[in-house]
C-alpha cells in the first residue's frame, strides 16, 4: 500500500500550519510550529507570491496531507463528492471526514489520523460488529464504531476509560464500552481545520 513518507513536522512547516500528524506532540512545546515557524529547505524564510495555481495546489496538497490520503485515492473521493447533489466542496469535506480512520482519530480512540489507520489495518477495529481493517472505509449515520472485544486488554485501550473526550457533534463514543456510533453526516460547520475547498474544486474543475 503506497504511504506518504515525508517528515510529518515538516508537512506542517510546509504548509504554514498545525496538520496535527503526531498526536500528543503536535499540542506540546516540542511542536515543529511552535520552534520553527516557517517552511523547510534553507530558503524557507523567502517570501514568494503565490499564483492562482499555486495556491490551488497548496490547498490540495494540505488536505491530502492532513488526511493522510494520496493524489489517486483523494482524486476518487473528489469524482465521487462531484456525482452527488448539492455543493461538491462540502460533500468532498464530508467525505473524506467519514473515512473511518479518522472517524477513529475524531472519536479520542488515536491521538492522530496515523495511528487510527494502523488500529484499522491491524484489525482492533469494528464496524457494526463486523472487523473492518480498510482505513478508507466510509461510515454511514448509525454505524457503531467499537473496539474488538479480544483488543480492549490492550494498554493503549485502558487509557481511555479514565478519559473525557471532547469530539464533533456528529459522533458519541463511551469510554466505558468502548464503543461509538455516527449520529448524524457530518456537516461543513462540522469541520474544523481552515480549508479553503473551493479552491480544490477551482484546481479539479480545470
Amino acid at each position: 500500500m503506497a504511504r506518504n513518507l515525508e517528515p510529518s513536522c515538516r508537512q506542517c512547516r510546509k504548509e504554514g500550519m498545525k496538520l496535527f500528524l503526531k498526536g500528543e506532540r503536535c499540542v506540546s512545546p516540542k511542536c515543529a510550529m511552535e520552534k520553527r515557524p516557517v517552511p523547510p529547505g534553507q530558503h524557507g524564510l523567502l517570501r514568494r507570491k503565490e499564483k492562482e495555481y499555486g495556491l490551488q495546489l497548496r490547498e490540495k496538497q494540505k488536505v491530502k496531507r492532513a488526511y493522510g490520503v494520496l493524489e489517486r485515492q483523494f482524486h476518487k473521493i473528489y469524482e465521487e463528492a462531484l456525482r452527488l447533489k448539492g455543493v461538491t466542496g462540502d460533500h468532498l469535506l464530508s467525505l473524506l471526514e467519514r473515512r473511518l480512520d479518522n472517524v477513529v482519530y475524531r472519536m479520542g480512540i488515536a491521538s492522530s489520523r496515523k495511528e487510527a489507520r494502523q488500529m484499522v489495518s491491524h484489525r482492533h477495529i469494528t464496524v457494526n460488529g463486523k472487523s473492518v481493517n480498510i482505513a478508507s472505509y466510509t461510515v454511514k449515520k448509525g454505524d457503531v464504531i467499537a473496539i474488538k472485544e479480544n483488543k480492549r486488554e490492550l494498554e493503549m485501550f485502558k487509557e481511555l476509560k479514565k478519559q473525557k473526550m471532547v469530539m464533533p457533534k456528529w459522533l458519541e463514543f463511551n469510554g466505558e464500552k468502548l464503543k461509538g456510533q455516527i449520529l448524524e453526516l457530518p456537516q461543513r460547520d462540522d469541520i474544523d481545520l481552515n480549508i479553503q475547498e473551493n479552491l480544490i474544486i477551482e484546481l479539479y474543475s480545470k
